[in-house]
């Protein structure tokens, strides 16, 4: 699994409005500059990141904006964050074709 870390929401903004594919998002609502509810709204408008896995973690009550925003799932923080390799396992199944193969 490779891994592309964003100190901000801006930063991840940025690398996000390339081309690289990504398969998941793990975003946390507290970021500086940008916040996480923002950050989720404006790649749900860009094309290419219309279908990418997005999995918010919080400890703010933020949970119903963030289905409303375009999130796949949402943990909170820090009691779920055990789980998140197998979201981030189960999210990655769900985006591959039939067949197992990856397009």
């Amino acid at each position: 699994m490779d891994v592309e870390l964003c100190s901000s929401g801006r930063s991840a903004l940025e690398l996000l409005s390339g081309t690289t594919p990504y398969d998941v998002m793990i975003v946390d609502n507290d970021l500086p500059g940008l916040g996480g509810l923002e950050l989720v709204v404006r790649v749900r408008t860009m094309d290419h990141r219309r279908n990418m896995k997005i999995i918010m973690l919080s400890d703010d009550q933020v949970e119903r904006e963030a289905w409303r925003a375009g999130v796949h799932d949402f943990m909170k923080k820090p009691e779920d964050i055990q789980r998140l390799p197998s979201k981030i396992i189960r999210l990655r199944q769900d985006t591959k074709p039939r067949g197992g193969k990856r397009s």
